[in-house]
């Protein structure tokens, strides 16, 4: 069945609320209303995803395909060395990676269909399909939102940063599926020390004294309903994130999720005192409060597309690859020890890779936009772990085993997810598909 909105069910308003059964039952609710999860599209895991985005395109050939015995130009500085799997190395700058690279996999064969800039490129890695300003293909956790019940009482899924490109629309948004599906985006930075989420303090239109009495919610309930359904679509959509300011400020859980400093100082210096590393502690948290989807945009440096080293790419590394060495091992430590990586996929990718060869920027040496051939990693929530898919040339640059396109890797997630890539929606009057093209990595599943 096709839908258009997300409808407010008198379930999902008492959840949100923080209300207990106790509460509800009086009002005539049956236990079985309450607690009824639709089972329709489900895998037989609930499977979570905490996307790191290394938005501007990470060099795949200083990071996870390296090239030790191509000329200077090509190699860089950097040196291939051990992990703890035989026979895959990785650089010698990410040593707490090496050291757990059971816990992931890596395919570094990827492509994409023609040569893509930012913000097209970020678009395409987030849904699988091309760019298209009028019917742009909704994002993965847009997905996960309309086509299961998701878990959590306050949030369908959520951005930590701003990722949207000004010439294009914004990355893993709702797409042709509608506003309503868009992500909740935290731009605050979870390392200040004055981290807050504004939605804690009560929206002023919402007065949450008037919802105290039982008989006063229920009327506030069916009216508030009533106009939704009633509404256009654009209204409906704008009021999603009065939705959201209302699920955030009544809901004890969603407090207790953004607060970092209920972890110990040890878990946080072990994340990282940074952006990065702190939104990947709160990623974690959320995913344990009942979030299914989180992107991380995934660097501590200057600028939007921070990985974007077309001059003085080895200094940026040099400061950049310690910071998500960190973090990055240390969520993948936290949830296996946490029993939770089995049901958390944890993907790390660009929107590109970067040119095998070096550039000769009057500013240093860097490596331009490339979208032939790069390399990502995912694993855990039920993709399998501590395998390499594919093979690029001996130089980087295209691949020569077994490629995957993005739309193949959106596909992959899908298929972990539960997700129907063919189901349709009508939009404009036109049936859409959620995700055209693309075939699931089986080698990962």
């Amino acid at each position: 069945m096709n839908m258009t909105s997300r409808s407010l069910t008198r379930r999902d308003f008492f959840s949100w609320g923080g209300l207990t059964l106790s509460a509800i039952s009086p009002l005539g609710l049956s236990l079985s209303e309450v607690l009824a999860r639709e089972s329709v599209g489900r895998s037989k895991k609930q499977i979570n995803v905490i996307f790191l985005f290394l938005q501007g395109g990470a060099s795949h050939i200083d990071m996870y395909d390296m090239k030790p015995d191509a000329p200077d130009d090509i190699r860089g500085k950097y040196s291939p060395a051990a992990t703890n799997l035989a026979g895959l190395q990785l650089s010698d700058q990410l040593p707490k990676l090496r050291a757990c690279a059971d816990k992931f996999s890596l395919i570094r064969s990827m492509y994409t269909a023609k040569p893509v800039d930012h913000g097209e490129g970020d678009v395409h890695i987030m849904c699988g399909s091309p760019v298209d300003k009028n019917l742009q293909a909704p994002g993965i956790g847009a997905v996960l939102s309309m086509q299961q019940k998701l878990d959590s009482r306050f949030l369908p899924f959520v951005h930590m940063g701003n990722m949207k490109h000004p010439s294009y629309s914004a990355p893993g948004y709702g797409g042709f599926l509608g506003h309503q599906y868009d992500p909740y985006v935290l731009t605050q930075d979870p390392n200040s020390p004055n981290f807050a989420v504004r939605e804690f303090e009560p929206d002023p239109d919402v007065d949450l004294s008037r919802l105290s009495g039982r008989k006063t919610l229920l009327r506030s309930l069916d009216r508030y309903q009533a106009e939704r359904e009633s509404a256009p679509e654009s209204v409906r959509a704008r009021d999603t994130f009065r939705e959201h300011a209302f699920q955030l400020a009544t809901s004890q859980k969603a407090k207790e999720a953004f607060d970092l400093s209920q972890e110990s100082t040890k878990v946080r210096d072990t994340y990282g005192r940074n952006r990065v590393g702190q939104g990947m502690l709160l990623a974690r948290r959320l995913i344990e409060a009942g979030v299914r989807f989180v992107t991380i945009q995934g660097y501590v440096d200057t600028g939007i597309y921070a990985w974007d080293h077309h001059w003085g790419i080895f200094g940026h590394l040099d400061r950049q690859l310690p910071i998500y060495d960190q973090c990055y091992s240390a969520l993948l430590n936290d949830l296996d020890d946490r029993g939770l990586l089995e049901t958390t996929l944890v993907i790390t990718a660009g929107e590109f890779g970067r040119t095998p060869k070096l550039n000769k920027d009057k500013q240093g040496p860097g490596r331009d936009h490339w979208s032939n051939c790069f390399s990502l990693t995912m694993g855990g929530g039920g993709v399998k772990t501590g395998i390499v898919i594919g093979a690029s040339d001996r130089l980087g640059a295209m691949p020569k085993e077994r490629p995957v396109s993005v739309a193949d890797f959106v596909a992959t997630v899908y298929h972990a997810l539960g997700l129907d890539p063919h189901a349709e929606f009508v939009a404009q009057g036109r049936p859409m598909k959620m995700l055209p093209k693309g075939n699931a990595v089986r080698e990962l599943l």
